[in-house]
């Protein structure tokens, strides 16, 4: 239990179905025994991550009032740029060294859901930098497709209809996140995490990491491991709405980030989560007589405010 699976998830590009249930074999262990793994095999081109993460360091090397002109305090739908110390994922800690730009689903103003208020949802706020707009929103699609893919390896495995995450993928609320931590000598304490221990919130998590290291998972011994960089993979980890749906058979595992000596780091979440109003009960087949429910059920948009406001003092200060 010292290093997580690597899966290949080409079968579930291939015309031969039935080469899928073995990927979901392998993703429902590794889902069992760590709720981590990483993907290689995907079809994402590496050309895509070069040029992110070169507007990353573009973006992140500007002026703070460049920066805070798509202010993340000041957006309805928690979308545009987040200063350092904006997140404290570890409550008994310092706030995050790290800063972030989020997007979501791009939503017109217009829209019915974002006149009804609906929380998570709106146009996206980019920086005003050439061919940033159309390399992070054609990204975004590519990165729904590929979770989506994911998820269908997890109905397999869960025994649930294969188009059961699909159907509630529809006007999803997933986010994609660049992250930039500086170098660990200019934090302004000791113990201020790069990101403090925590699980996700959501559905799945797929995570492009740059080579700085950094990123450490709790096994179920409660051991901390090193998730290396490993080249063309994503890491693969489960969330709490994933672990409510199924019971815990998939629980979200704790894991944090040590800031990096000397170099700077880069990383780019990407946060799958279904339609804001998708109920989120436990799923048929992972619970009986002996393992009943052990969540009360919710909705998506309701768990996810409730972590935010967690997480976040300005959602704090909204409610």
């Amino acid at each position: 239990m010292d290093r997580l699976p690597i899966i290949d998830i080409a079968p579930l590009y291939g015309r031969d179905q039935s080469a899928w249930p073995a990927v979901a074999r392998q993703i429902d262990s590794a889902c069992r025994e760590w709720g981590f793994f990483y993907i290689t095999g995907h079809p994402i081109a590496a050309k895509r991550f070069a040029d992110l993460l070169q507007a990353a360091k573009t973006f992140f090397a500007q002026p703070a009032a460049e920066k805070l002109k798509i202010d993340i305090t000041q957006s309805r739908n928690h979308r545009g740029y987040g200063a350092i110390a904006t997140e404290q994922l570890d409550p008994e800690l310092p706030s995050d060294f790290k800063e972030t730009f989020d997007m979501a689903l791009n939503l017109p103003a217009t829209h019915p859901d974002v006149l009804a208020g609906k929380s998570f949802y709106g146009p996206n706020r980019h920086p005003d930098m050439p061919g940033w707009e159309a390399l992070l929103e054609a990204h975004y699609a590519d990165m729904q497709e590929l979770a989506k893919t994911v998820l269908r390896a997890l109905a397999i495995a869960l025994g649930i209809e294969r188009d059961f995450f699909d159907r509630r993928f529809v006007q999803p609320v997933s986010v994609f996140r660049m992250i930039h931590y500086p170098p660990a000598a200019a934090r302004q304490s000791a113990d201020q995490p790069g990101a403090g221990a925590h699980t996700d919130y959501g559905c799945v998590t797929l995570l492009y990491q740059d080579d700085a290291g950094g990123l450490q998972v709790q096994n179920r011994q409660g051991q901390w491991i090193d998730a290396p960089p490993i080249e063309g993979s994503f890491v693969v980890n489960i969330g709490d709405m994933m672990a409510r749906w199924s019971n815990d058979r998939y629980r979200s595992t704790p894991h944090r980030v040590i800031s990096p000596e000397g170099v700077d780091r880069y990383s780019m979440p990407f946060f799958a989560e279904p339609h804001m109003d998708t109920p989120i009960e436990c799923l048929p087949g992972c619970f009986d007589a002996d393992n009943p429910p052990k969540y009360p059920p919710t909705t998506c948009g309701e768990w996810l405010t409730s972590r935010f406001a967690a997480t976040y003092a300005y959602r704090r200060a909204e409610m």
